[in-house]
């Protein structure tokens, strides 16, 4: 066996492994370069909005459609510059910006009008034609209306409007918000009865003061003269009243002495003497 102890061998010392980094400087340019193309876009896009902007404005203060031409068709209720005021239309406008529909909205808030037609017609014209109701009769129902030929109950009466229509009552306000399809339904029966009215010779609408509803049995009329009732009932309302005229100018000789006179049957006449 071999004794180290003894011998003259030296371990060297080895070095440690040293690996030498060298540092590469950080290339800005690359990482600047996209930004850089970045801000140039959006200062482009910015002035091209800026450029959008302002030919939208140029535009919209320079226009070939000015409204030189008004016309409105003629009406009894409404003046020319009534409707003008009321759709807020003067000469000189931007047509193309005139919103139409809510022109027509505006005059239909007034309650003569029925319908409404507005076309522009570019360069320069704009057209307006209107319907008015035509009242019917007067409905008393707490506030006094008119009632058109539609059965719609349309304007409260002012100071100023006429009187001289037959008065209908039985309906009530009340009644109409709470029930307003079945009193709209009896209004329209209204309609017709007076309708049948005017179409007759002998006795004829203006011979009629009052025309009653009641919703139980139907209608009863009131005679101008001495306010006699006539009861017509709820239906069949045309034989009725051929019937009544054949014999109405005999009856009003002795209208003193009647209490009241029913139609409501299908041949006869019941004629009641006080």
């Amino acid at each position: 066996m071999r004794d180290f102890s003894s011998s003259t061998y030296q371990r060297r010392k080895v070095a440690p492994n040293k690996v030498r980094i060298q540092r590469k400087p950080i290339e800005w340019g690359k990482y600047l370069r996209p930004l850089g193309r970045i801000a140039l876009g959006l200062a482009g896009i910015s002035l091209a909005c800026g450029i959008v902007f302002a030919a939208k404005r140029a535009i919209d203060s320079t226009t070939f459609f000015r409204l030189k031409n008004i016309e409105v068709s003629s009406a009894k209720r409404l003046t020319q510059e009534e409707i003008l005021a009321l759709v807020g239309v003067e000469a000189g406008q931007d047509m193309s910006r005139m919103n139409l529909k809510r022109m027509g909205e505006q005059l239909a808030q007034n309650p003569w009008v029925e319908t409404v037609r507005i076309h522009r017609y570019f360069p320069d014209r704009l057209s307006i034609s209107i319907t008015e109701r035509e009242p019917l009769a007067i409905v008393n129902m707490g506030y006094i209306y008119y009632l058109d030929r539609k059965g719609t109950v349309f304007k409260v009466l002012n100071q100023g409007d006429k009187l001289d229509y037959p008065v209908v009552t039985g309906f009530s306000e009340e009644e109409m918000n709470s029930n307003p399809a079945v009193t709209r339904e009896a209004l329209k029966t209204t309609c017709e009865l007076l309708g049948i009215l005017q179409e007759k010779g002998s006795f004829i609408l203006a011979d009629v003061s009052e025309i009653h509803y009641d919703k139980g049995y139907g209608f009863t009329l009131f005679t101008n003269s001495g306010a006699l009732p006539v009861k017509v009932g709820a239906g069949d309302f045309s034989a009725k009243i051929d019937r009544f005229a054949r014999i109405y100018k005999d009856l009003m000789v002795q209208r003193a002495s009647l209490q009241y006179i029913d139609l409501d049957y299908l041949d006869k006449i019941v004629v009641k003497k006080s």
